[in-house]
C-alpha cells in the first residue's frame, strides 16, 4: 500500500457542476473565493461490525456520497463555517481555543476534532484561520459514517491551510484518535477507508498496524443500501459505548481465566494472539468461561479478584459508573464469530469459486443474525427492511454500521437490480403506514468508490 498523502487534483470548475455552485454559494456568503476544496467519502461496511476497536479487520468500500468542503485561508486566527443545508446553523470560533461539547453532538464539533487532531499533532501554535463552506451528500445518522467522513475531510482541510504533509494511513490514525473528543470509543475503520479507499475495489482492513488489502467484489451482484429512516447517532447514545465496555470487561475475565495478565489486556484480539490460537477455538474457551447470563458488577469484581472502587476507577469509563450489568459472553460470542466471516468473506472474493455469491450472502446474512441476537444492536424496522431485501432477491442481507437504526446492505444479482429496488421501495418506503421519502437517497446501488482528496481550480 502507498504511504502516499491524499493526492490534489487540478479540476476544471465547470466540468464539475458540484464544485461550481459551491463556489458560487461559498462567493455569496464569506465575499470571496475558496483556494481549495476537499472531499472524504462515507462508506458502507460490507461485512465486520463492532470488531474494529476490538482489534479485528473490517472490509468496507467507500461510497459515491461524501462530506465536500470549500475553503479559503485567512489571516484572522477564526475559523468561520457554513453549511449549504440550511438547518445547520453557521459556527465561528477562534482557532487557539478549541472547545468541543461532548453534551450536543452537533455538526461543527465534529468538524472541530479533525481541527484539534492536526493542531495537536503538529503542535501548531499559530494555527490559520479559515472561511469553510460544507455541502454533504451523505444521510446524517444513517451508519454510512457522515460524521467520520466530517472528522477527516476537516483534518484534511487543516492540513491543507497549515501548509503540512501526511501520509493516508497517518491522517486516518489522528482523525480515529481526534474523533474520539466527542466522546465516541470508535475503533478506526471509518477513518482508515475514508483515506485510504481506491476506486472500483473493497478494503480489508486490518489494525495495529494499520494496512488495507484490495478485495474484488465478484462481478454479477451489486451493492444496495436501503436506509431505514431511523436515525441513530452513536455519539448521542450510550448503546455504542457500553457495547465496547463489555468487549472489553469480556477480554479481562478471559484472559484472567486463562492466566494472562488480564490488567494490561484492552481487546478481544489481544486474548487470541497471547494465547496463540484460531477463532474457531476462541469461540470454545468463551463457552467454558463466560455464562450467557448478565454479570453484575460484584460478579464482574469477584472474578477479577478486585474491589468495586477499582473496578470503577480503573476499567469502566467515567460514563459507565452507572451500568450494573453487562452481557459478556454475547459479545465476546459475535466478535469472534464475525471476525472469523469476515476472513472467510475475502478468502472467497480471492478465490472466486462458481457459487461465491451463495457464499458471501450465507455469511451476510449470518452477520445480521448475529448483530440482531448477540450484539444486540439492530431494531425492528432493520430486520424488516433485512427482511424485504431477502423477500424480493438479495442473496445476502444485514445491517450496516453501528445498527440501532441506519441502513442495510444488500447483495442483489445485477440482472435484478430494477425489479428489486422497484419492490422495496413499494414494500418498506411506501406502505400505508409509513410513507418516506424515497428519493432522499434512501435506497440506491453502489460502488467502490475513492477516498479522501484535495481539489484546486485548474
Amino acid at each position: 500500500m502507498a504511504r502516499d498523502s491524499p493526492s490534489a487534483l487540478p479540476v476544471q470548475l465547470v466540468e464539475q457542476p458540484r464544485l461550481q455552485k459551491l463556489k458560487e454559494m461559498f462567493i455569496s456568503k464569506f465575499g470571496s473565493a475558496p483556494k481549495f476544496y476537499a472531499r472524504a467519502p462515507g462508506r458502507v461496511n460490507l461485512i465486520g461490525e463492532h470488531i474494529d476497536y476490538c482489534g479485528y479487520a473490517v472490509l468496507p468500500m467507500a461510497i459515491e456520497q461524501d462530506i465536500l468542503i470549500a475553503v479559503e485561508p485567512v489571516q484572522s486566527q477564526v475559523v468561520q463555517l457554513a453549511n449549504t443545508n440550511s438547518s445547520y446553523l453557521d459556527f465561528s470560533t477562534s482557532v487557539n481555543n478549541i472547545q468541543i461539547n461532548k453534551t450536543k453532538p452537533q455538526w461543527h464539533n465534529y468538524f472541530l476534532c479533525g481541527l484539534k487532531g492536526i493542531q495537536e499533532h503538529f503542535g501548531l501554535n499559530n494555527p490559520t484561520g479559515m472561511n469553510c463552506l460544507l455541502d454533504g451528500t451523505i444521510p446524517p445518522s444513517s451508519g454510512l459514517s457522515s460524521s467520520s467522513a466530517l472528522v477527516c475531510c476537516a483534518g484534511l482541510v487543516t492540513l491543507r491551510a497549515n501548509g503540512k504533509t501526511l501520509s493516508k494511513v497517518e491522517l486516518a490514525e489522528i482523525c480515529t484518535k481526534s474523533e474520539r473528543y466527542i466522546g465516541t470509543e470508535g475503533g478506526g475503520m471509518d477513518q482508515s477507508i475514508s483515506f485510504l479507499a481506491e476506486e472500483g475495489t473493497a478494503k480489508l482492513i486490518e489494525f495495529s498496524p494499520l494496512r488495507a488489502t484490495d478485495v474484488r467484489l465478484p462481478s454479477g451482484a451489486t451493492f444496495v443500501i436501503a436506509n431505514s429512516c431511523v436515525e441513530m447517532n452513536k455519539a448521542a447514545t450510550s448503546h455504542y459505548n457500553i457495547r465496547v465496555m463489555e468487549c472489553r470487561l469480556a477480554t479481562k475475565l478471559l484472559s484472567k481465566s486463562k492466566g494472562l495478565e488480564w490488567r494490561k489486556m484492552l481487546r478481544l484480539h489481544d486474548v487470541q494472539t497471547k494465547l496463540g490460537v484460531s477463532l474457531e477455538e476462541m469461540l470454545t474457551i468463551v463457552e467454558e468461561v463466560l455464562h450467557p447470563e448478565p454479570y453484575s458488577t460484584e460478579e464482574i469484581c469477584k472474578c477479577l479478584g478486585i474491589s468495586l472502587e477499582e473496578l470503577r476507577s480503573q476499567i469502566l469509563s467515567q460514563n459507565m459508573q452507572d451500568v450494573s450489568t453487562f452481557k459478556l459472553y454475547q459479545r465476546a460470542k459475535h466478535v469472534y464469530s464475525e471476525a472469523a466471516r469476515v476472513l472467510e468473506f475475502q478468502k472467497i472474493c480471492s478465490e472466486a469459486p462458481a457459487n461465491a455469491l451463495q457464499l458471501l450472502g450465507e455469511l451476510m446474512k449470518q452477520s445480521h443474525i448475529s448483530c440482531r441476537e448477540m450484539y444486540e444492536c439492530s431494531c425492528p424496522e432493520l430486520d424488516r427492511l433485512v427482511d424485504i431485501c431477502l423477500q424480493f432477491g438479495a442473496i445476502g442481507s444485514r445491517l450496516t454500521g453501528a445498527g440501532w437504526g441506519g441502513c442495510t446492505v444488500s447483495m442483489v444479482p445485477t440482472d435484478k437490480l430494477n425489479t428489486f429496488l422497484k419492490n422495496v421501495k413499494k414494500a418498506y418506503y411506501q406502505t400505508d403506514g409509513q410513507r418516506l421519502a424515497v428519493e432522499n437517497n434512501n435506497l440506491f446501488a453502489t460502488k467502490p468508490g475513492r477516498g479522501a482528496l484535495v481539489f484546486v481550480e485548474a
